[in-house]
């Protein structure tokens, strides 16, 4: 099923700014150097699938790709998985970032709960990424080993990172606010020789000591040989229960060196990401320096219009592939502006306060913080100054009508919605923003350049203005390179290909209309068939969570014997709200108008909270196995769950609900 009702035109591309769009430079730029003449971002997308191997080779020549050696060819072979792009090329991605170097402008702004806003220069940035790249070299930090943060997003979250990257080492991350176990199931697996790690951090108000936990990541990493230590909750902190060779981080910032860059081959691993691991250990997904430069100069400069100077923020922390992306802004000259806390301390207003103070021009945040403002009191563009934002960002999972319709009523009117959405797995977008676009309330603008994303149906036929399976066609330079300890690459294939052969099978529900925009309905593995009606679980999220006594909700359809149907669903309350009969028949009469009588649900429940991911995807799929009798083991990872100790009720509730369906 999907939403027949037509969506609203918000925002229209003003002429001024289409004309002086990153966009309409490369077009020219085709034009000028190709002979090609596109006179549309359809035309360019279109040429771009259908001719892949010149769209990607362009890219390397409009943004003037450094290279130690030349290439052999773009794309040695379609192959997917197993598509082999530029070898023969020799590179790095911090070299890269550096060439951007300016006075005119900052890289980097930085504000947390306990710091006031304070820039980093391109002079310091470089003279720490600089001293800390010799403090890793001196500790035998070589080509191809892994280096580890424990760290916030903070400053030298981002100076680890770009020292190890000038290094060709192998960069992996975890938020201080993953548990020790859950940090311990990615590092483990990659074996990493460097862990730079922090005392503490601050969150919500509170302060949180993880030297404890730090010093069971220690334990877990036989491989370890140091520990960078930064004083980050407590100037004066010491490394106290910490084992093994200790280098504090004042120390590492005197080792004196010059800046260089090791240039690797295309595919060299750049960092390892990992997936939201609900079920037995997280994916350690491996993406190349080469692969990951050239797609995030594309994406954040042709899709998000980033120019040198722009200051671009994304609410993330180091565990969320966003903040990969957000600091590959820097690759495009941009002020990568970090925020380390919660957004909702003092208030909802934290961030907006932070885009005032730091001249924002792009605010890149979640549907779900989206959500969540819209049933708070803050009214970001009537008690902010944000004279200078021009754009805003939602990714993370679908971004209802209604909330297109706040952020043009509340934020700004005529500033520029770009709804995304990707994933880990290739950290960056299958779908997303063009500025030569307009904004459709609930719609995705387009799809993404190079990127040959189709709808299909069940017959594996590509289809237009329907719901289908999100799959692409061909290659992008992004997708993995491997799985860690996936040596015959049976996981990676498992992950991707195994429903349709040579097409990556991503797992959501889309509809792509005829004029090329994009609406995500929800998880394809999660999805609701009611008497053969599918709809996507993000439709009744909207229809339920836009109650006012409603704050979250996570509905299951649970298949029985014979094909039966029982779908439950459940709500956390806002304060002072009770599940009593009338509000279960509220409910059920607003999905009942809205979707369908087929829709509603067999039962509510009123739950605490949610069960989530770290990254925040609600456990869809592991509450339905739970539901259906798996055991907890099986069903999903704990160390991976943002609030575990919720599925204690759904295991109760299983067993109770044992045979009634």
């Amino acid at each position: 099923m999907t939403n027949t009702a037509a969506p609203r035109l918000l925002w229209a591309p003003p002429e001024e700014l289409q004309a002086a769009s990153n966009l309409r430079a490369y077009m020219g730029w085709l034009a000028a150097a190709r002979g090609l003449s596109l006179r549309s971002y359809d035309e360019l997308w279109r040429w771009s699938v259908d001719h892949l191997e010149e769209f990607w080779e362009s890219l390397w020549q409009y943004f003037k790709i450094e290279s130690g050696t030349p290439y052999r060819a773009v794309l040695a072979s379609r192959a997917m998985p197993g598509a082999r792009w530029f070898e023969g090329a020799t590179l790095n991605y911090a070299e890269h970032v550096f060439r951007n170097a300016t006075a005119a402008h900052p890289a980097a702004l930085f504000q947390s709960e306990a710091h006031p806003l304070t820039a980093i220069s391109w002079a310091e940035l470089e003279a720490q990424t600089a001293a800390v790249a010799a403090a890793l070299r001196g500790l035998g930090v070589a080509p191809g080993d892994r280096v580890v943060g424990y760290v916030p997003n903070i400053p030298q979250a981002l100076v680890a990172f770009l020292a190890a990257a000038s290094l060709g080492a192998i960069w992996s991350s975890c938020s201080p606010d993953f548990g020790s176990p859950s940090v311990i199931d990615r590092f483990k697996q990659i074996e990493p020789k460097v862990l730079v790690a922090i005392d503490g951090y601050r969150y919500g108000g509170k302060a949180h000591d993880r030297r404890a936990a730090v010093a069971e990541i220690q334990a877990a990493l036989p491989t370890l040989a140091a520990t960078v230590f930064i004083p980050y909750l407590d100037p004066a902190a010491e490394p106290a229960g910490l084992s093994g060779k200790i280098l504090p981080w004042a120390e590492a910032l005197a080792t004196p060196g010059p800046l260089r860059f090791e240039r690797v081959p295309f595919a060299h691993p750049l960092w390892v990401l990992y997936s939201s691991g609900t079920t037995g250990l997280p994916k350690p997904i491996v993406q190349s320096q080469g692969g990951i430069l050239i797609q995030h100069l594309k994406e954040l400069s042709l899709h998000l219009n980033l120019k040198a100077g722009d200051r671009f923020f994304w609410f993330s922390t180091t565990g969320w592939m966003m903040w990969n992306l957000l600091i590959g802004g820097l690759l495009v000259g941009g002020t990568v502006l970090l925020y380390d806390g919660s957004p909702g301390y003092p208030d909802m207003g934290a961030l907006w306060q932070f885009a005032e103070a730091s001249g924002m021009t792009f605010f890149g945040t979640s549907a779900g913080y989206i959500t969540a403002l819209m049933k708070s009191e803050v009214e970001p563009g009537r008690q902010y100054d944000l004279s200078k934002l021009v754009g805003v960002g939602s990714t993370g999972s679908p971004l209802p009508p209604e909330g297109f319709e706040w952020v043009y009523a509340h934020v700004k009117p005529d500033l520029w919605l770009a709804s995304v959405s990707g994933g880990t797995d290739v950290c960056g977008c299958f779908v997303g923003g063009a500025p030569l676009l307009p904004v459709y309330s609930g719609e995705i603008q387009c799809r993404s350049l190079g990127v040959d994303a189709q709808a299909l149906d069940t017959d594996g036929n590509s289809v237009t203005g329907v719901m289908g399976e999100l799959v692409i066609g061909a290659p992008m330079p992004s997708m993995p390179i491997y799985f860690w300890n996936d040596p015959d690459g049976r996981r990676y294939r498992e992950s991707y290909f195994e429903l349709y052969p040579g097409k990556w099978r991503h797992g959501d529900w889309v509809v792509i209309n005829e004029r090329g925009g994009v609406v995500i309905y929800g998880r394809s593995d999660s999805t609701i068939n009611r008497q053969g009606v599918r709809m996507g679980s993000s439709e009744i999220y909207r229809v339920v969570e836009a109650l006012p006594e409603v704050l979250d909700s996570l509905v299951i359809d649970l298949e029985g014997l014979g094909g039966a149907s029982y779908m439950p669903l459940f709500v956390v309350l806002r304060e002072g709200a009770a599940l009593d009969a009338a509000l279960e028949q509220k409910i059920k009469g607003a999905i009942r108008a809205a979707l369908s009588p087929r829709h509603v649900p067999d039962a509510i429940f009123a739950v605490p909270d949610v069960p989530r991911t770290l990254s925040g995807k609600k456990l869809e799929v592991p509450v339905k196995k739970i539901l259906m009798g798996a055991p907890v083991e099986r069903a999903a990872n704990p160390d991976s769950l943002k609030n575990p100790e919720l599925l204690a009720y759904f295991v109760e509730l299983a067993g109770r609900l044992k045979g009634s369906w």
